[in-house]
C-alpha cells in the first residue's frame, strides 16, 4: 500500500457524511504520491523542483505510473506544477482501484467523499494498516490528512513531539508547505467564482 491509499482511507473513515473536497483530495494524493517517491529516492528535490532518481520496484501499479509520470528531462517540474498535473481527477482514479480491489464496497455505512455513490471502506489487512498509521498519529500521514481538513486526535504521550521530529526532512517539510498552498489556491478560485456567479445572478434580479 501506499501513503496516498492510506490518506484515502481515512478520508472516508474519517468524514463518512461531511466528506472532503474532490478536488483538494487529489491535490494532497498527488502530493503524498511524490512524498512516497522521495522516501525511496525514486526522485529528489532541487529546491522545489522534482529531479527523477533511480528506478526502483514500487509494488504499487498507481505509484509505478506516479513514477513513469515524473518529467525526466531539464527543465524538471516544479513540485506545485506536479500537484496541478498529476492530480488532476486523481481521487477518483483511487477511487476506481480500491473499489476494483475489493477495498471499496457498496454499502450503507458510509457517503463517498466527492460524488453521491453510497461505498464504504471493506474491513481489510489494508484498512487495519490504514487505521494503525492514523492511530498512531504517523506525523506524514497526519499533515497530508489536515491539508484536506480533517484533524487527528493526537496521543499525550509524546506524539506530537514525535511529529515534529519525523518532519525534520526538508524535502517533506517543503512539499507538505506547497501541498497547502495548492489547496489555499483552490479555495480562492472556488471562493472568486461563488462571488462573480453570485453577482451574475443579482444582474439578472435587479428589475
Amino acid at each position: 500500500m501506499s501513503t496516498a491509499k492510506d490518506l484515502f482511507i481515512i478520508a472516508m473513515d474519517e468524514r463518512p457524511g461531511a466528506g472532503v473536497g474532490q478536488g483538494d483530495l487529489s491535490l494532497v494524493l498527488a502530493g503524498a504520491e511524490l512524498i512516497d517517491l522521495l522516501a525511496v529516492q525514486a526522485a529528489v528535490l532541487d529546491d522545489d523542483s522534482i529531479v527523477p532518481g533511480g528506478q526502483y520496484e514500487l509494488h504499487d501499479e498507481l505509484m509505478t505510473e506516479a513514477a513513469s509520470a515524473l518529467i525526466r528531462q531539464v527543465p524538471y517540474e516544479k513540485v506545485e506544477d506536479w500537484l496541478w498535473r498529476r492530480g488532476r481527477e486523481l481521487s477518483a482514479t483511487y477511487q476506481a482501484a480500491l473499489e476494483e480491489a475489493g477495498q471499496l464496497t457498496r454499502g450503507r455505512r458510509a457517503l463517498l467523499p466527492f460524488g453521491n455513490d453510497r461505498l464504504e471502506v471493506a474491513e481489510t489487512p489494508v484498512r487495519r494498516r490504514a487505521r494503525s498509521r492514523w492511530e498512531a498519529g504517523e506525523p506524514i500521514l497526519t499533515a497530508l490528512a489536515a491539508a484536506v481538513g480533517i484533524a487527528a486526535t493526537r496521543p499525550e504521550d509524546g506524539g506530537e513531539h514525535a511529529n515534529e521530529l519525523a518532519l525534520e526532512d526538508e524535502a517533506v517539510t517543503t512539499v507538505l508547505a506547497i501541498i497547502n498552498e495548492a489547496v489555499m489556491e483552490l479555495e480562492a478560485v472556488r471562493q472568486r467564482r461563488s462571488i462573480e456567479h453570485a453577482a451574475f445572478a443579482n444582474v439578472w434580479r435587479v428589475p
